[in-house]
């Protein structure tokens, strides 16, 4: 039987390629009664999704700047809500 350490090395290994069978098996066994495991395989999932769905150019253009007037803003709406929390 795997521990959980092994179990989540084989998930990440599976994601890069195909695992000998006795491996996937042991995995799958594992991911039966594990709930953290299975938490684990989900979140590395949706995580490959969405970093496949994210373009080229979204990682490499620079983030967009605020106004001077945006920045004075959320600094007095901060500034508020420090002063005046809500109930």
């Amino acid at each position: 039987m795997l521990n959980c350490r092994q179990a989540t090395r084989l998930i990440s290994q599976s994601m890069d390629g195909k695992l000998p069978w006795h491996r996937r098996l042991g995995m799958r066994i594992h991911l039966l009664y594990c709930v953290w495991c299975r938490r684990y395989a989900a979140q590395l999932k949706f995580l490959r999704t969405a970093a496949k769905e994210l373009s080229p150019e979204a990682s490499s253009s620079p983030s967009p700047k605020l106004s001077d007037q945006a920045k004075q803003q959320l600094r007095e709406r901060l500034r508020d809500a420090v002063r005046n929390p809500p109930p």
